[in-house]
């Protein structure tokens, strides 16, 4: 097998175009290639997933244990060629003053070679001191080589070509040219969704393309070849290695234009505990499939507000399956489609009205980054025995909600984060809980597991006779593979 970690000096380097690249085209010369996002990305992991042809796995030393990243790594990675790990931000970049949780940390807890990509506009002798400097701060780091990226011809390459020769040891393993094209939008959140580009296809193409031609991909898999395999150590008890519950719950979750965020992870813990996931289109589509529960991820529905107020009678089903008691569970932008309404750019649009509430759109973020929250007595769907109620999770929204009323109920107390008001978050109205936390379902907290067990003990199953049951979904493409 060929491992290897794709990391950077600093953000906005050009890593995730370059892991892209790699994978497309790793997979156009026929080998199978398993890719993995460090953090709590949700956008790059679909570029990367699309990229590969295979579902990508986040890995992210703050929200899971070592053992169970190990674990993690070691089931997704047996049985591909290539096992491509993107980090975020740089190499040694982290929350921690230690550095462990920083990308170097996570090459080190599997034993991945770096291959480290440079933005090198500008630069010519000033490159040296910066990998000599990577490779001296942590010496237990193997460096294996550099991809140059966003060079200004090919004299520039020449001379940072003998820059590195001249005064390093670490080999070039492309050097990648400036070129427009290549470029995929960027916004507040990071890459535009592959879902909203229309020719996702075609860009994952030429980028595969350019980098088949400007990297040496022998090299890389030389380089990648040096590592152990992957080994899950004593990894503890693990969600995925649990016996799968029979398959008894039908839970549709909204994956669109508009909803995109989820972790394929807690797609397989959902169907590990016993769901059936059945996919809905907020946009498209005027009634809802034959399930159970609702699970509305995050997105950009600010964007698609007009299109998402336009299909009124799916936002009319929607508000009277949760009056008529559906449990439904919302992350962020589920909450947003969830609220009375949603006010992005000056316009209001309608929104389905579950929660009492306005959502506002604002120009800076208004909560960003790791959160630390406790579940309230109000959590819908507790742990089956009472023990730590501290949960790591995520957050990173430009929205805030307004007008809730003085008596509203909190899944969450906030630690460290935003959520709703600094202090609250988790809005708990019937059976739905939306929040602006995005969970994940691990080992210590896998709230798949209890939702699953809340919906199979819910009345609603025994009382939903809004449409006609069949047993099976309105078409195969429904059900998310």
């Amino acid at each position: 097998m060929h491992r290897f970690l794709v990391s950077a000096a600093h953000k906005s380097s050009g890593k995730t175009t370059i892991s892209i690249g790699l994978a497309a085209a790793l997979r156009a010369r026929g080998l199978s290639v398993q890719p993995f996002k460090k953090g709590p990305d949700y956008i790059d992991p679909m570029w990367l997933a699309l990229a590969s042809g295979r579902p990508c796995r986040n890995l992210d030393p703050w929200l899971t244990g070592e053992a169970e990243i190990r674990a993690a790594y070691a089931r997704h990675a047996a049985g591909a060629d290539v096992a491509l790990v993107e980090g975020n931000k740089g190499l040694y970049d982290g929350l921690a003053l230690d550095g462990s949780n920083s990308n170097a940390a996570l090459a080190k807890l599997l034993d991945l070679p770096v291959v480290l990509v440079i933005d090198a506009r500008g630069m010519t002798r000033g490159i040296a001191p910066l990998i000599l400097g990577y490779q001296a701060f942590d010496r237990e780091i193997l460096i294996a080589g550099v991809i140059l990226n966003q060079l200004g011809g090919s004299r520039h390459e020449a001379k940072l070509r003998a820059v590195i020769e001249h005064y390093t040891d670490v080999p070039v393993l492309g050097a990648v040219h400036h070129d427009p094209r290549l470029a995929i939008v960027e916004r507040h959140l990071g890459l535009m969704p592959c879902s909203e580009t229309g020719d996702a296809d075609r860009r994952i193409a030429a980028i595969g393309a350019t980098i088949a031609s400007q990297v040496d991909l022998e090299h890389v898999l030389t380089v990648a070849a040096t590592a152990a395999p992957p080994s899950a150590g004593n990894a503890q008890r693990s969600i995925a290695t649990r016996p799968d519950a029979a398959a008894d719950v039908r839970i549709g979750v909204a994956q669109d234009r508009a909803f995109g965020f989820y972790y394929a992870d807690d797609f397989d813990a959902l169907r590990a505990a016993g769901a059936t996931l059945v996919r809905f289109d907020t946009l498209a589509d005027t009634r809802l499939p034959d399930v159970d529960a609702l699970f509305i991820g995050g997105g950009f529905p600010e964007l698609f507000a007009p299109e998402l107020e336009a299909n009124a009678a799916l936002r009319d089903r929607v508000r009277a399956v949760i009056a008529d008691g559906m449990p439904v569970y919302a992350e962020c932008g589920g909450l947003m489609y969830l609220a009375r309404s949603l006010t992005h750019g000056g316009h209001t649009h309608r929104m389905v009205g579950a929660i009492p509430g306005d959502v506002v759109m604002h120009e800076r973020p208004v909560g960003r980054g790791y959160v630390i929250v406790d579940e309230t007595p109000a959590f819908p769907w507790p742990a089956a025995t009472k023990g730590d109620s501290e949960v790591r999770a995520h957050e990173f929204h430009h929205a805030s909600i307004e007008d809730l009323p003085a008596d509203t109920l909190y899944a969450y107390r906030v630690r460290r984060g935003h959520g709703v008001d600094g202090r609250n978050d988790g809005i708990v109205v019937g059976n739905v809980l939306a929040s602006f936390t995005h969970r994940r379902s691990t080992v210590g907290h896998d709230w798949a597991a209890r939702f699953v067990a809340f919906v199979r003990a819910s009345n609603y199953r025994c009382r939903h006779d809004l449409e006609a049951r069949d047993g099976t979904p309105r078409s195969a493409a429904e059900l998310l593979s």
